[in-house]
């Protein structure tokens, strides 16, 4: 009962504030209150006032599970190490495997997701009715569940060598396990970021050259214009899981490839899809995907080295009473994830802000390589927006700590701008 009563304070205070900053998102009315009536930006231009009030209903609902979800995290972390369960699945995990460490890596990790994976499923389900609901979200129940079980699978493979790599190197260099672990780590980033494209992502959807072949041949040109020597686009059958649009780059070298969403095949013109590409190339032709795992990267180091200050102190602090026998202990690993969820969770608005600065130079080199269209670009946010059910004007909090894009109204007057420096020139 003592670990209980000393957590159980600490677990309040984090959904307290969550489930504040929760209830305040949902209901704040506040909005950018320098766009016009009638302007192209603004909301009602091209959406009913039931359809806006609908995507903002959304949005912000969808915002407050966020910080809901958040915190819930945190207390569930709390809750495994409180209640004593971090201490049996080492005890099981040592008990089955005592010479084998990857082997007590392996059960910890799994009986750890396992159990994490079912507390957080009825408030995943919940985000899930909510898309179904309000029509964004297409997938079946067996389909969800089904996606569920893939993710916990692929989540736990990927998981298991990364903690049994760094449970070695904190036993090996305790005082700078930070940064070996952080040295280890950046090949296995790479190595993801290469697999994803042509391995992972598959499983998922199935992926295919684009279809279209009129599509393609302007694609091509956009591509040959700027100077990008792969064709590596594809398409991917989304509408069977969503109604929301989407294009995306990912990968590197080569495996990168460019995708387009069939929704947003579907929905969109020819001149509003090769504005989306146009930005896309301008994601690689601005090198932003090297630019962002720079970034990464060494966010990722300062991550691991405040991680290696705080988490020793809260496993001293709190390691008696949570059947810790330290700071190699596996049982601890929910301190040092607890620890690193929470300083991401503070460096979010740094990493989004760069991120948005990158969408604001490739949206410019998209009106500048497609010769000045800043219309389709317009009508392609326009319809982003009221498809997706994606608010254009969320408030200023929202948009500083979850936005890694402008807001849709930044964008359109971004483009609006550009349309009228065409126009001068």
């Amino acid at each position: 009962m003592k670990r209980a009563y000393l957590t159980l304070p600490l677990c309040f205070l984090i959904l307290a504030a969550s489930l504040l900053t929760a209830h305040f998102v949902y209901n704040d009315t506040s909005v950018v209150t320098d766009v016009v009536k009638g302007e192209p930006a603004h909301p009602l231009s091209f959406m009913t006032e039931a359809e806006y009030e609908r995507t903002v209903n959304f949005s912000r609902t969808k915002e407050a599970l966020y910080f809901a979800d958040l915190g819930f995290e945190w207390v569930i972390l709390l809750f495994v190490l409180a209640a004593g369960l971090s201490g049996r699945f080492r005890d099981l995990a040592v008990k089955l495997f005592k010479r084998s460490s990857f082997g007590q890596v392996t059960i910890y990790t799994v009986l750890f997701q396992l159990v994490t994976t079912l507390l957080q499923l009825p408030l995943a389900w919940y985000r899930h009715m909510i898309d179904v609901n309000y029509g964004v979200s297409n997938m079946t129940p067996g389909a969800w569940f089904s996606e569920l079980f893939l993710d916990f699978g692929i989540s736990t493979l990927m998981t298991v060598p990364v903690i049994w790599i760094a449970f070695l190197i904190i036993k090996k260099s305790p005082g700078r396990w930070w940064l070996w672990l952080w040295t280890a780590t950046v090949p296995l980033l790479l190595f993801l970021i290469v697999l994803q494209p042509v391995f992972i992502d598959p499983l998922y959807n199935d992926f295919k050259p684009l279809q279209n072949e009129q599509l393609k041949a302007k694609i091509l040109d956009l591509a040959s214009k700027a100077d990008i020597p792969s064709a590596n686009v594809y398409e991917v059958d989304m509408s069977k899981k969503t109604n929301a649009l989407n294009a995306y780059v990912n990968g590197i070298g080569p495996s990168a490839r460019i995708v387009l969403w069939d929704t947003t095949l579907n929905k969109l013109s020819d001149e509003e899809i090769l504005f989306i590409m146009g930005h896309e190339m301008g994601h690689y032709v601005k090198h932003h995907m090297l630019w962002g795992l720079a970034g990464s990267l060494v966010l990722m180091l300062a991550l691991f080295y405040l991680t290696s200050r705080l988490y020793p102190l809260i496993v001293r602090w709190m390691g008696g009473v949570w059947g810790l026998k330290g700071e190699q202990d596996l049982a601890a690993l929910p301190v040092a994830l607890f620890v690193l969820s929470l300083l991401s969770f503070m460096a979010g608005p740094a990493e989004n802000y760069m991120q948005r600065l990158h969408e604001q130079v490739s949206d410019r080199y998209a009106v500048e390589i497609t010769n000045g269209d800043a219309q389709a670009g317009i009508t392609s946010f326009q319809k982003l927006s009221r498809l997706s059910l994606s608010d254009p004007n969320p408030s200023p909090l929202v948009k500083y700590l979850l936005y890694s894009h402008p807001t849709l109204s930044e964008r359109i007057r971004d483009l609006e701008q550009m349309a009228k420096e065409q126009k001068v020139k």
